[in-house]
């Protein structure tokens, strides 16, 4: 019965992308013929109108048909006037629609930092690029030293979308492990953490330097999954379990706004501090639970 469940899940999730597709493409096409940055953000409402119903969609039929047990406990203060940094640990695929069913109309509409690879899954990829989503390409720190270029380009995507995101509030999310924990990454990469990976804070940090002046407040998430694999198919057909989403609001420090992380070794060390003390509290957090 779950796995019928499963597939009824996948051909509603592929129906609703393909409904949404078809207003997509009209408004990416009318972008790509659309002169001066004015009419685009016209064009641009457009399509965060159609991202969010598609989301809106997607979330009325998870909570009737698949009825998560979802345990969240949000902040107060949340609202959707205003730009938020949403930093998360990253367990499952199904992480993104946790936090749409905990955070979608609480905050503004969400951005998200995500694999260059993933251009190429139909629909996702094509909405990935129209609404301007930093996509990078996670190089490794050899891969980075060998070639610079690759790395400039992605700090090149995220300058343009926090210099897009000044025109209008936005959600900005980052899986700040930089890929989805398992015990082979969480052994290879000597992880200090029980369950975490070691956090990234190249991303965050360049946000900070260029968008932080704007910003409400940070959202740090910690979502928990009680079976100890979570996967994504499991969640479609019904069978994940109690899923813990808990956030807390932190306030932007001063110091965060007046630096430049790829050229200050001082304040570089400083972010690292930072976000390494967050991690711990987040795996305190985590032992917790």
């Amino acid at each position: 019965m779950s796995t019928l469940r499963g597939i009824v899940s996948l051909l509603l999730l592929t129906l609703n992308t393909l409904f949404w597709a078809v207003p997509l493409i009209a408004l990416t096409l009318l972008k790509l013929v659309t002169p001066g940055r004015p009419l685009r953000r016209r064009v641009l409402g457009g399509l965060n109108a159609v991202a969010l119903g598609w989301i809106d969609v997607n979330l009325w039929w998870i909570r009737r048909w698949l009825r998560p047990d979802l345990r969240q406990e949000l902040p107060a203060g949340l609202t959707p006037d205003d730009w938020w940094l949403v930093i998360a640990n990253h367990r499952s695929w199904t992480d993104i629609f946790v936090l749409f069913l905990a955070l979608h109309r609480r905050l503004p509409m969400p951005h998200f930092f995500v694999k260059r690879q993933l251009i190429w899954i139909p629909v996702v990829g094509l909405a990935f690029w129209a609404m301007e989503f930093p996509m990078l390409r996670r190089l490794t720190r050899e891969q980075r030293e060998r070639h610079p270029h690759l790395a400039r380009r992605d700090r090149e995507a995220t300058e343009r979308m926090c210099r897009h995101a000044r025109e209008r509030p936005i959600a900005i999310y980052n899986f700040v492990e930089g890929t989805r924990f398992t015990p082979a990454k969480h052994l290879a990469r000597q992880s200090p953490y029980r369950h975490l990976l070691p956090p990234r804070a190249g991303g965050i940090a360049q946000v900070m330097g260029l968008l932080g002046d704007r910003l409400g407040g940070i959202l740090d998430v910690t979502i928990r999954y009680e079976r100890p694999e979570p996967r994504f198919w499991d969640f479609l057909c019904g069978r994940e379990g109690a899923i813990h989403l808990s956030a807390r609001s932190l306030a932007v420090p001063a110091w965060m706004t007046d630096g430049d992380y790829h050229q200050d070794p001082d304040y570089k060390e400083r972010f690292h501090s930072w976000l390494n003390a967050l991690w711990q509290a987040k795996d305190a957090t985590l032992d917790s639970l």
